[in-house]
């Protein structure tokens, strides 16, 4: 098969490679979309996988097309989204079912072989079927979907009528469209770009503040006259925009940090006074939930998806065939280009 092999830092090679031997566990996934992640990039080009040579991308959806155990032949056909989190079932968190806190996982994309691939060998309890009404442009979403449903999981939502989002990136304006879905009455986006704000608009309703033109902080206190909102979800991870989001937040309100941080995180003195005198709750999110049950994240966004309520793949805008790939990297790389979701298209 073909695949996009990593076999150092910065050398992503497009050959030929053996397609995958399935352990009995495993089926043969034939990729029709993979995304390109945001972490794909320093993963690649600055920081590496865990090993060498690895497969990277573990944002797919494709076709099963074989099975290693007879049992599983009944999969052969089906069009599956794929959890890309292989936990290893033994420690406490994975007995309390929190799968994406596993201390010791296996992961498509970076600890194993991928999605930039033909064909991936991947574990039956990590696939999701998926309903005609889910295209598999959407499912190759699924993942970040659901790292966004994940981060509003963890606020309480029960008495949030406002809510700020800063960035807008991939995982931002799918938090933006999870919040319309679930009838939050105003909506703030804090962006960098007039293309963000245009696709912000296209997928939900919300106000948009240019962070370049305006500052943030005053716009929205500006817009709920000195209060703040009562959540918000930081998406960036650099100091000046989690400092920022704190500030955001009313009295007694919630803060979510969503992005990973680019370097150490220092709050200012004030900062951490407004936490302390203002009460505010202050919550951690990592991946996303799946359970194989009903209601987790996964199951949950397909969903919504078959339902109309998200569209995921409203946020793509660049498609490129299989072989170019590398013409798909070389576009997240150009800060010139605006870029949410770049999407490859296999079969």
């Amino acid at each position: 098969m073909k695949a996009y092999v990593l076999e150092e830092i910065g050398q992503l090679t497009y050959k030929d490679v053996p397609t995958p031997r399935l352990k009995a566990d495993e089926v043969l996934v034939e990729v029709a979309n993979a995304g390109i992640c945001g972490s794909d990039i320093p993963r690649i080009f600055k920081t590496g996988t865990y090993h060498f040579p690895t497969i990277p991308g573990h944002e797919f959806a494709g076709i099963v097309r074989q099975a290693a155990a007879e049992e599983n032949e009944h999969l052969v056909g089906k069009r599956v989204g794929v959890f890309p989190l292989i936990p290893c079932m033994k420690c406490e968190p994975c007995n309390g079912k929190t799968y994406e806190m596993c201390q010791s996982y296996n992961y498509l994309g970076s600890r194993t072989d991928g999605g930039f691939a033909e064909y991936v060998a991947v574990p039956v309890w990590n696939l999701i079927d998926l309903p005609p009404e889910v295209s598999l442009e959407d499912a190759a979403m699924l993942e970040p979907a659901c790292v966004a449903l994940h981060a509003i999981r963890q606020a309480n939502l029960a008495n949030v009528h406002s809510a700020a989002v800063y960035g807008c990136g991939t995982i931002g304006i799918l938090i933006l469209q999870w919040l319309t879905a679930m009838g939050v009455e105003k909506i703030y986006a804090v962006g960098t770009r007039k293309e963000q704000q245009e696709l912000a608009a296209g997928v939900t309703d919300c106000t948009f503040c240019n962070c370049r033109k305006n500052d943030p902080v005053d716009f929205i206190r500006q817009q709920t006259g000195g209060a703040g909102v009562d959540a918000v979800f930081e998406c960036v991870g650099v100091k000046d925009s989690i400092n920022s989001s704190v500030s955001l937040a009313r009295a007694g309100g919630q803060v979510v940090f969503v992005g990973n941080p680019a370097g150490d995180i220092v709050f200012d003195k004030q900062i951490y006074w407004k936490i302390l005198r203002q009460q505010l709750i202050i919550y951690g999110t990592w991946n996303s939930s799946f359970t194989k049950d009903e209601k987790d994240d996964w199951h949950t966004a397909v969903r919504a998806i078959q339902e109309g309520k998200i569209r995921p793949s409203a946020q793509i805008t660049q498609r490129f065939s299989f072989d170019s790939l590398h013409d798909g990297l070389a576009v997240m790389q150009d800060k010139a280009v605006f870029t949410n979701k770049v999407m490859i298209g296999i079969i």
